[in-house]
């Protein structure tokens, strides 16, 4: 087996299985498609129920307040900040879907990798570049707080200011447990759906394959979601501030364990909202990457 390097312009490399001579696209473009109208669907359809949670996370309050605290701001502030996880989750489950695939490919049919090697470093993988996109979660966590509404207009005026009064590097506040959170994330998402999609009966009617994909997708996403749920209070409590020292991780986690009263239930504050955004998010994006991988293949 070989991988094929095309002389031609425009043709992306292929692996070459010398037993069949069938070939397989290392690059492949559709699954960077699919990704990123996947998350379109899904940003727009649910960034409402995500600045619940978020207000949940960073002040420690029931879902009740959460929604006063929305409502009384009014509709005006209700969509602000949608810009930068529009952008940042289009990008990000574009390069998830097609990172991941791009690099297990490879493995499987070139390496002769196991299989679930290969989808945990694929994973993981595609959980690392999508890093790159953090400045783009950290001003969504300062536009969606409301102590930085009269500070920061938008998007642009946000990245703008941050990084004349602070650097760059102030974009990057919080990476450590993104990192945690994202490859190890992305590799149990991609094992647990495709052994749901090889497992389950495979159905006949398209409303029944509908709602199979989206209730897969659901209870993955969910499970998942809550399960690194910590990780997003320690994310969110890190990036709610604009200069001064660095924490790092273990003391940010110390200082969320304090607020809370020293109770790990309080440090789930929001997982019950936050596991219902997941599993409506997830089952939307699931059902829209497998139907736009109908149109696009």
């Amino acid at each position: 087996m070989a991988i094929v390097r095309a002389e031609t312009a425009g043709v992306p490399p292929t692996v070459t299985t010398a037993a069949n001579e069938t070939t397989v696209p290392i690059f492949c473009w559709r699954e960077f498609a699919c990704g990123w109208g996947a998350a379109f669907v899904n940003i727009t359809a649910t960034y409402p129920i995500y600045k619940m949670i978020f207000r949940q996370m960073l002040h420690g309050v029931h879902l009740t307040q959460a929604y006063g605290q929305l409502r009384s701001e009014g509709m005006t502030f209700l969509y602000r900040g949608i810009f930068p996880p529009l952008a940042q989750k289009t990008i990000s489950l574009s390069l998830m879907f097609g990172v991941y695939d791009s690099t297990r490919r490879p493995l499987v049919e070139y390496c002769h990798v196991n299989p679930y090697t290969a989808k945990t470093v694929a994973g993981m993988a595609a959980g690392t570049v999508e890093a790159v996109l953090m400045p783009f979660e950290r001003v969504q966590t300062l536009l969606a707080d409301a102590a930085y509404h009269q500070k920061y207009r938008n998007t642009h005026h946000a990245f703008k200011i941050i990084i004349m009064e602070n650097g760059i590097k102030e974009l990057y506040r919080g990476l450590v447990p993104i990192l945690w959170r994202n490859g190890p994330s992305n590799a149990m998402f991609f094992i647990l759906r495709e052994e749901a999609d090889s497992r389950l009966p495979k159905r006949t009617s398209i409303i029944s394959q509908r709602t199979q994909e989206f209730v897969a997708g659901a209870c993955i996403g969910a499970f998942i979601s809550s399960l690194f749920y910590p990780l997003n209070v320690l994310k969110v409590t890190m990036q709610c501030r604009v200069g001064g020292p660095y924490e790092n991780m273990w003391a940010a986690l110390q200082q969320v364990y304090n607020d809370r009263d020293r109770k790990l239930r309080n440090v789930y504050k929001g997982v019950s909202m936050n596991c219902t955004r997941a599993f409506f998010s997830w089952g939307i994006m699931n059902t829209a990457y497998e139907q736009l991988k109908k149109v696009f293949y």
